[in-house]
């Protein structure tokens, strides 16, 4: 009974909307506020010559072309979307800290620092809570919050609640910032990489035959770890059947007791040292004594691009999540320094089993950027890519491509594993091509260069996320991975999913993104399973879910006009997969199946109809019910197409 037309849907939702604006109108005449509505918005839901699913138009009259290109993978030419209109009267950060008479630009700065000129030019504020103030005690954003008349007094003072401050004083809520002076040694290129560059001189060290020594370098992890814990004098290169690399082994002379002589062309620099000799400086992290990663029969989260924000993982753990992993780093960004890259990095005081994912194509930076990490951040395990899809990988030869570069792989893993002293895992694929599976072959071969954990996603990369997940496959390599655990991948949609993937010999379960079930659009996904029954949750209960992603948020990216802005951003990316849903009320049959296109339908109240619609403006209707209105001439196209219907 709920099943309705395209032009009805739309029809219905048009009607509401204009209701609720003419009864907005009322309301605020009647309070007696004079204040205009913001100028139109224009919403470009899609470019010329393009049908994306994602961002369909709100108008019933027009007409689908009869031939439609598949939506797969990126927007790639959607239009930039940085807002910056508010860097025209934009308040000087000096003053927003107390220190206007420090500016470092002095009179050539492009900012205001006259507080009453800043507040007449200032847009009005979109709310009377700051979730800061209420928090915290204190907003650091001062005049600049777009809730600051909850917590301003006279001459534009910033109140402060002292009690509840004190709450907080010393505590690190988010972890793993990049510090000013690790930017500058990254960037001046000062960072020490010794145990990485150790490690890279053995790979191209001639080997025996004339060429370099890459393809296998050492022993085996397994074969390291037997004898690393039976012979307490291992890495002295006593054993010939064994040789000692200086990446692998623990060789005090190539861990700075002398500099090491060059060998051919190469001159190694001396390593001077200063003081006692410590532990640390000749003994090496054995195999057996690395962090063990405990993880089996837990939920994890996957790394989700764009949308695993830590916002949105706090809304997971909280609902259920038991690991966590933050977005796919790029390697070579965080060894320049990027802030931006090492954003993906921030883990929250609430994650107490968190991850990164690194990718990348080539043993130096691979190897060199799990030293980095290794040295400056707080994580229980460093995760590599090697199930991107997406043709900017690919052809630079990340993601699934390392899965037919064979050395390569083997060098990056090797290098990640002598240099990391926190366990090592792998993200794979069945495969590049649809009908040749390959991960059954890498998989003891992984075990064997180090990787403490593989987590396995049922399809190819030709499939992307279209067709349903092969768990058959899955079985059999979680089999063959044995007595490393393998954790399962694809089409996780219910609790019954979930347990019949455990019955397959796994050790756990990864959620993403699948469509139309997953992470991203049924996060309280993680609830059903560990309750073991199916949430037939509310509109109203979602909404509270987005209200908390929009607190969230407002403390991770800020509360002033740049970080309300942000903030809505990623919500609408939310949103774009969120809407995807189907009530479990509103099923015919129990679990909802992949690849089952949902037919418009109406929900049981307008909220949930509103949430259901695919068309931009309703998204951007519901962002401005948590945010506000949204500043002129706003546009947004959704990052990901994600279209998995066949």
């Amino acid at each position: 009974r709920f099943v309705t037309s395209k032009e009805q849907f739309h029809a219905y939702l048009r009607d509401r909307g204009q209701e609720e604006e003419k009864e907005a109108e009322q309301e605020k005449e009647e309070v007696g506020i004079g204040q205009g509505e913001p100028p139109a918005k224009r919403v470009k839901t899609e470019g010329a010559g393009r049908d994306e699913e994602s961002g369909e138009d709100a108008g019933a009259e027009e007409k689908e072309p009869v031939e439609r290109k598949r939506a797969r993978g990126q927007n790639k030419s959607r239009p930039c979307m940085k807002p910056n209109h508010y860097e025209q009267n934009r308040l000087c950060p000096s003053v927003t800290q107390g220190c206007a008479d420090k500016c470092f630009f002095g009179p050539r700065c492009r900012f205001l620092h006259d507080v009453g000129e800043y507040m007449a030019l200032k847009p009005p504020d979109l709310g009377h809570r700051c979730v800061l103030f209420e928090t915290f005690g204190k907003c650091t954003y001062g005049v600049t919050c777009r809730f600051a008349q909850a917590h301003l007094g006279d001459g534009f003072q910033n109140i402060i609640n002292t009690e509840l401050a004190k709450q907080w004083e010393g505590k690190a809520l988010v972890r793993n910032s990049l510090s000013k002076e690790l930017q500058h040694q990254l960037r001046k290129r000062k960072f020490s990489f010794k145990r990485a560059e150790e490690f890279l001189r053995a790979l191209a060290k001639p080997r025996g035959d004339g060429r370099k020594g890459g393809k296998a370098t050492g022993c085996s992890a397994e074969e390291q770890e037997v004898s690393n814990c039976t012979r307490p004098q291992e890495g002295h290169g006593d054993d010939p059947a064994c040789p000692v690399l200086p990446g692998q082994g623990e060789d005090p002379k190539a861990d700075g007791l002398q500099s090491p002589s060059p060998t051919g062309d190469e001159e190694a620099p001396s390593i001077h040292t200063v003081g006692p000799v410590t532990d640390e400086d000749v003994i090496k992290l054995r195999p057996c004594e690395k962090r063990k990663l405990e993880i089996q029969g837990k939920l994890y989260l996957a790394p989700l691009t764009t949308c695993g924000n830590l916002p949105f993982r706090r809304i997971c753990k909280r609902l259920g999540a038991d690991v966590t992993c933050g977005e796919m780093a790029v390697c070579t960004n965080l060894l320049q320094g990027q802030a931006s890259e090492w954003a993906l990095l921030k883990r929250h005081h609430t994650e107490d089993v968190f991850g990164v994912q690194l990718e990348g194509a080539f043993p130096d930076t691979m190897t060199k950027c799990a030293e980095l990490l290794n040295q400056t951040i707080e994580v229980d395990f460093v995760d590599v890519n090697v199930g991107c899809p997406i043709d900017l990988v690919y052809k630079k030869g990340g993601g699934c491509a390392l899965m037919t570069r064979s050395n390569k792989f083997e060098q990056i893993v090797r290098g990640m594993h002598s240099v990391l002293d926190v366990p090592l895992t792998v993200k794979i694929r069945t495969g590049v091509q649809e009908k040749m599976n390959v991960a059954h072959k890498l998989i003891p071969r992984l075990r064997e260069w180090g990787a403490a954990m593989v987590t396995l996603h049922g399809r190819s990369r030709e499939q992307r996320y279209t067709r349903s997940a092969d768990w058959d496959y899955i079985a059999e390599c979680a089999q063959v991975a044995s007595p490393m655990p393998l954790f399962g991948n694809g089409d996780i949609l219910s609790y019954e999913d979930a347990n019949r993937a455990m019955q397959m010999g796994v050790s756990g379960i990864m959620i993403a993104r699948q469509v139309p079930g997953g992470a991203l659009i049924k996060p309280w996904l993680f609830t059903e399973i560990k309750e073991q029954r199916h949430w037939d949750i509310s509109s109203s209960e979602r909404f509270e879910l987005l209200r908390d992603f929009t607190n969230y948020g407002l403390e991770h990216w800020g509360s002033d006009t740049q970080g309300v802005e942000k903030t809505r951003k990623f919500l609408l990316e939310w949103l774009s997969f969120l809407c995807r849903y189907i009530p479990v009320g509103l099923l015919e049959f129990l679990p909802q199946k992949i690849n089952e296109r949902p037919p418009y339908y109406m929900g049981r109240d307008y909220l949930e109809t509103l949430m259901a619609s695919q068309n931009v403006d309703d998204w951007i209707r519901i962002s401005e019910l948590l945010l506000g209105p949204v500043p002129p001439r706003f546009t947004f196209l959704p990052k990901h197409k994600a279209n998995s219907y066949r």
